[in-house]
């Protein structure tokens, strides 16, 4: 042969067993040409007809032969040469050189790693506000029933003691705040007792189901402040947080289920979602949202945001007053991101910046 070339040992593989013959292949830049004695066997090609694999550091060379044949070697230095001169595989020889510098390499897994960070940091999360936009009211629903009953089986709330006259009033109240919500929300304020672990509260599902505990009714001094909690818990409920955070919390085999369209099948998975619900706090982002849709409704309503300023610094004093447990197992007013002083701060704000 003239020209470069190279002579490399291995072993042949006719394609129809896996019995391999010991061989020799003579690279040209013209010819390819392949001995196995044992066949009695001398083929030739243009180097055109064969198809090398890429590198793989550790796996011996592959070069496939038209037909299904392949010849495998251990000479990766005088295989590379001929790739080199050939022009063959000049793509993935630049990415094994990059490959072969720790420094390349090292740069690759931080790169990697920050992407990972964005990822969890923002991309789940913004996946997850994305597939709570998309999901039907169906499916809605059944996360509001299915989290009511583990709640009333597990005997975290109790039927409500209060008066049928007061509980008619603050359904009235609550019917105007739902009307001004809006949205394809089946809205219904449930008044419960709650246990221990639940105490005075208030929290929202994803289908508008809105829970508030005769202990929080108790706890505020004026109607205001009921009706300021009421209105921050539909802010959840539009801004869809609730179920957000189910998404989220759930992990991104659920988020793809509801991207890529397979809404139906999400029935199937309602059932986890009260575990998810429960477990879940508010994002800085979602308390602000839902503050800020309370605001609006005070500030209308009675030209200040005070009540519910008043009602979130008595339930933090409450709270401490139990005990102030970090780890508490049910959504509620208290275990939010910002914290109470930031949240009286920008409702304050909300109240300066009005005309």
């Amino acid at each position: 042969m003239t020209g470069p070339g190279a002579e490399l040992h291995g072993v042949y593989f006719d394609g129809r067993s896996s019995r391999d013959h010991p061989a020799t292949l003579h690279l040209g830049e013209q010819a390819a040409v392949l001995v196995v004695p044992s066949l009695g066997r001398e083929d030739r090609w243009a180097p055109a007809e064969l198809r090398v694999d890429p590198a793989i550091p550790g796996v011996r060379r592959s070069v496939n032969f038209p037909g299904g044949g392949r010849f495998e070697t251990r000479d990766d230095a005088a295989l590379s040469a001929w790739e080199a001169q050939t022009g063959r595989n000049r793509g993935m020889r630049r990415v094994r050189g990059l490959e072969s510098r720790w420094p390349t390499a090292l740069g690759a897994l931080l790169i990697s790693g920050v992407a990972l960070w964005g990822t969890l940091v923002y991309g789940v999360p913004a996946a997850a506000r994305q597939a709570a936009r998309v999901t039907p009211p169906n499916v809605l629903a059944t996360f509001d029933a299915e989290t009511m009953k583990v709640l009333e089986d597990q005997e975290y709330l109790w039927p409500s003691r209060l008066p049928a006259a007061r509980q008619a009033q603050l359904q009235r109240a609550f019917g105007g705040i739902a009307r001004q919500a809006g949205g394809p929300y089946r809205y219904r304020l449930l008044l419960r007792r709650g246990s221990e672990d639940v105490g005075a509260n208030a929290f929202a599902l994803p289908n508008g189901t809105v829970v508030m505990t005769d202990q929080l009714v108790a706890l505020a001094k004026s109607d205001r402040e009921l009706l300021g909690v009421l209105a921050h818990e539909t802010g959840h409920v539009t801004h869809r947080h609730g179920l957000a955070g189910v998404y989220q919390a759930l992990g991104l085999t659920l988020l793809s289920t509801v991207v890529t369209g397979d809404l139906v099948s999400a029935g199937t998975f309602a059932a986890a979602a009260p575990a998810a619900l429960l477990r879940s706090g508010y994002s800085r982002q979602a308390e602000t949202e839902s503050d800020r849709v309370a605001g609006q409704y005070l500030m209308e309503a009675y030209g200040t945001t005070e009540p519910l300023r008043a009602i979130l610094v008595r339930l933090e004093e409450e709270h401490a007053r139990e005990g102030g447990a970090e780890d508490s197992s049910l959504l509620d007013l208290i275990r939010t991101h910002p914290g109470t002083d930031e949240r009286v701060r920008f409702l304050r704000s909300l109240e300066g910046a009005a005309p």
